[in-house]
């Protein structure tokens, strides 16, 4: 199974150091390894010996970064977020905000990388998690994660004078709109593309539930 290149920042003043970049290499080999031995035997029949094994590192090395089996494939959650945060980033201030979000979503969720890899592997971690609580509560952390992130980026994109609560709610709402519409897609055989897929679904939540928001009007 193909595993999903999660985005890389660019370098920059705030770029990461050669040992913290080794590092994140480290944890992503890890993740990897986790998702493939979940899609092939699932959480259950997956133990973090196997994962170290496939991973080629020793089982230390993987308790020096996740404290259990399930943690291991957040990495790879987060990289959706982490790469639909730097498109909505792009975006000039002054654009209008509802439109550059959208526009965001789209691009994050169609994307060649993420309809060839990274929706396929989502949707295989998301069916697992239905029934594995530890591996849901990895997912609804990632996404809260990834909302904190997502603030400040609102916020520059809505201006110094915007509402704090304001920014908070959109930020909340983009957020939850992404992950309802990949866990409702994950429940499907609906293509990556198209009707269904998790674009198109992204955007209809998130125009339901930011709809009567100020900052967006």
């Amino acid at each position: 199974m193909r595993s999903p290149r999660p985005y890389s920042p660019q370098a920059g003043p705030g770029a990461q150091s050669l040992t913290e970049r080794r590092k994140a290499a480290t944890q992503l080999d890890i993740a990897r390894a986790a998702c493939e031995l979940f899609a092939e035997h699932g959480p259950d029949g997956t133990t973090a010996e196997d994962i170290a094994h496939r991973a080629g590192v020793a089982l230390r090395t993987f308790y020096r970064y996740f404290r259990n089996k399930q943690d291991a494939v957040a990495p790879l959650l987060a990289g959706g977020g982490d790469t639909w945060r730097a498109l909505l980033a792009e975006e000039a201030p002054g654009t209008p905000l509802a439109e550059a979000l959208e526009r965001a979503v789209s691009r994050s969720l169609t994307g060649a990388q993420a309809v060839e890899e990274g929706l396929e592997v989502t949707r295989g971690l998301l069916r697992a998690a239905a029934s594995d609580e530890a591996l849901r509560a990895v997912w609804y952390r990632v996404n809260q994660d990834s909302e904190e992130h997502l603030v400040p980026v609102v916020a520059r994109l809505a201006g110094p004078d915007a509402d704090p609560l304001g920014v908070r709610l959109i930020a909340a709402a983009a957020t939850d709109a992404i992950r309802i519409a990949l866990e409702l897609w994950s429940a499907t055989d609906a293509p990556a593309t198209g009707p269904g897929s998790p674009a198109e679904l992204a955007v209809r939540c998130l125009r339901d539930l930011t709809g009567a928001m100020p900052l967006l009007r």
